[in-house]
């Protein structure tokens, strides 16, 4: 059941803001000018926060007016902000501290902050087109049960315009129980623009889904993974996924801490083996 939980983010994404009615122009001048803050003074994923900075600089032209609810645009903006925090993370690219590297290159980075806790990075290369690997994660995200064995169910509570989602997510059981039942509600939206995709959310609560009984509802965010074709190779993914999870309950860290490093590189592994499946087909 513990590895489960660190995938569940997997498919967290961020592409609503086009969509948002009442969203004021200069909100989105704010948001832009947040992403250029960050692309300015951080190395790292820079250049993928400076295109999506960029374009969100014309996101005041391009706001489509759409009848949202007051529930709905408060999802709109917990996307939002989980972007911008997680952004904000990635971006400054002191402290953190190698947990594993992988035969391959795979490799997870950590760090404590101190208003998240512990957080973990993923940095792999996927063998497959950025098309390919967004469209898993994204578009068939209801089907990561089938191919992540570590998950029992990802469905989807509500759509909010072409980008955002709600949706509850089971963790499949571990040999043992060991830390029993988890489950989460999050809010899931996703930004593409062009050669770029930043996909981010973070927990959240829903009328649909209240806490169920025999689970515990864990809580994640915010999150966030970056895709963009590996230079230089346009059918390689360059993917770096930002962890952060409360698993609620009483767990201790120590036991926690040891297995997410070895959870998101196994997460590399299910999702290539699915992509490679996907391909043959």
């Amino acid at each position: 059941m513990l590895p489960a939980t660190f995938k569940l983010c997997a498919a967290i994404s961020y592409r609503h803001l086009r969509n948002m009615t009442g969203l004021r122009r200069q909100a989105a001048v704010a948001i832009s000018q947040e992403l250029s803050k960050l692309a300015c003074h951080h190395a790292g994923p820079g250049p993928w926060i400076n295109q999506v900075r960029r374009r969100s600089s014309l996101l005041s032209s391009r706001l489509e007016e759409k009848p949202f609810s007051e529930m709905e645009m408060s999802y709109l903006r917990q996307g939002e902000e989980a972007l911008q925090k997680s952004l904000s993370i990635l971006g400054d690219q002191d402290g953190w501290k190698t947990e594993t590297v992988a035969g391959n290159g795979d490799k997870v980075l950590s760090k404590v902050l101190p208003d998240v806790g512990k957080v973990f990075r993923l940095e792999v290369v996927v063998d497959q087109p950025l098309d390919a690997v967004y469209g898993e994660l994204v578009d068939n995200m209801e089907q990561m049960g089938d191919w992540n064995p570590n998950v029992k169910e990802v469905k989807i509570l509500q759509k909010i315009g072409k980008d955002t989602v709600i949706t509850h997510e089971k963790a499949a059981a571990t040999p043992g129980n060991i830390v029993g039942p988890r489950d989460f509600v999050s809010v899931r939206c996703s930004k593409r623009r062009g050669s770029t995709c930043v996909l981010a959310g973070m927990s959240t609560k829903h009328g649909a889904m209240p806490e169920q009984e025999g689970f515990i509802r864990a809580e994640n965010g915010p999150t966030c993974m970056l895709l963009r074709p590996l230079p230089g190779s346009p059918s390689q993914t360059k993917l770096i996924w930002l962890l952060s999870i409360d698993l609620k309950g009483w767990l201790p860290k120590t036991i926690i801490n040891q297995v997410l490093s070895q959870t998101q590189v196994d997460f590399a592994n299910h999702l290539r083996e699915r992509l490679a499946q996907t391909a043959a087909v």
